[in-house]
């Protein structure tokens, strides 16, 4: 445990509360630990194409329709929001610019016009790919964006347009979550299990830098801006940096997978499509600075779960991986409350997880 970690204290929750995107991978994870926390007043909503995702509290709306979230507002009264929505899958925004910015703008501007409209409280999630990563990393808020993607530029001018709408919002650049996806192939973790699982291999790179956080932690750094009038731009990036080849490394071992699967290069060999960022960990010091401490443990918590070179995922000698490994060691910290086993509970009883184990 890093030594100036805090741990935050619950605090009470302004609710009704509207969590919108739940069918990504934080989104998902928030309405979880939210549901549990909010007394049955919290309400989760989700693309009508995404069919499979059901549940009790999940609504199917699309946030490009401002007139149907009105009415939503209207009927429950919600006073906070937690906005996760967003595409970020590159190539498809790269081939299809209208379709991100629908996404990825328009949906945060009917958002954060109808919680203003309704006089709620709005927490808006952005990302490190607003930054190119062409540096040493590092990023702080005042950096100037310049991001290589079209996502990232629909983010950043998302940014913008939330910060115009509601000045009093919060904007927070969150890396790649680690937590369970509800699909099972969605997310760094899910992503990267999916392809190996099923023998096919993946293709990471050795240059493109993420601070990665777990879904848990963010939970309670969401909990606490919303409970508390905090506006502004903070970054949410993990104190331990870590390469995509090396996020690989660690759920090829941890998952008992082929270490074959697993393939490495630089970005600049991945092609044109997408364009891929370099250096984009983030330094989260005006976040510290805030709660007396490092609300996010390092990912993983293990250190023996750190690579120490390329080769490191081929060794196996000590130890054998599963896939329930993974859900114990790298969706969760197994320090503190998690939501996972309850994620995975409700995904089993929908035959949505397979949880064979791999020698």
């Amino acid at each position: 445990m890093p030594t100036d970690f805090v741990h935050l204290p619950d605090a009470p929750l302004p609710l009704p509360l509207l969590i919108t995107g739940v069918s990504g991978v934080p989104g998902y994870s928030a309405f979880f630990y939210f549901r549990r926390r909010g007394e049955g007043k919290v309400v989760g909503i989700r693309p009508a194409a995404t069919f499979r995702l059901t549940g009790p509290g999940i609504v199917p709306l699309d946030t490009e329709d401002e007139g149907a979230l009105d009415r939503l507002f209207r009927e429950h009264r919600f006073r906070a929001v937690l906005d996760t929505t967003g595409n970020c899958a590159l190539k498809p925004c790269e081939l299809d610019p209208d379709l991100s910015r629908r996404a990825n703008v328009q949906s945060a501007i009917h958002i954060a016009r109808v919680a203003r409209r309704h006089g709620a409280r709005l927490v808006h999630l952005s990302s490190d790919l607003v930054y190119s990563g062409c540096g040493t990393g590092g990023y702080v808020e005042t950096d100037p964006v310049d991001p290589v993607t079209v996502y990232g530029k629909c983010m950043a001018e998302a940014e913008l347009a939330v910060a115009a709408i509601d000045p009093t919002a919060a904007v927070l650049r969150i890396s790649l979550p680690m937590g369970p996806s509800f699909n099972r192939h969605a997310g760094a973790i899910d992503w990267i299990s999916y392809r190996f699982r099923n023998n096919r291999p993946a293709t990471l790179y050795f240059d493109e830098v993420r601070s990665v956080p777990y879904c848990d932690d963010m939970n309670r750094v969401f909990a606490h801006f919303l409970a508390n009038d905090i506006g502004g731009l903070f970054h949410l990036g993990a104190p331990r940096p870590l390469t995509l080849f090396q996020i690989g490394q660690i759920v090829n071992r941890v998952g008992g997978y082929h270490p074959a699967l697993l393939r490495g290069c630089p970005r600049i060999e991945a092609g044109p499509m997408p364009p891929r960022a370099g250096d984009v960990s983030m330094n989260s010091g005006k976040l510290h600075a805030l709660l007396g401490g490092d609300p996010l443990r390092p990912w993983p918590l293990d250190q023996e779960l750190v690579p120490t070179d390329r080769a490191w995922h081929h060794e196996r000698a000590s130890w054998s991986g599963s896939a329930a490994l993974v859900a114990e060691r790298l969706y969760q910290s197994g320090e503190g409350e998690s939501v996972v086993d309850e994620i995975l509970d409700t995904l089993r009883q929908e035959s949505l997880v397979p949880m064979r184990t791999h020698g």
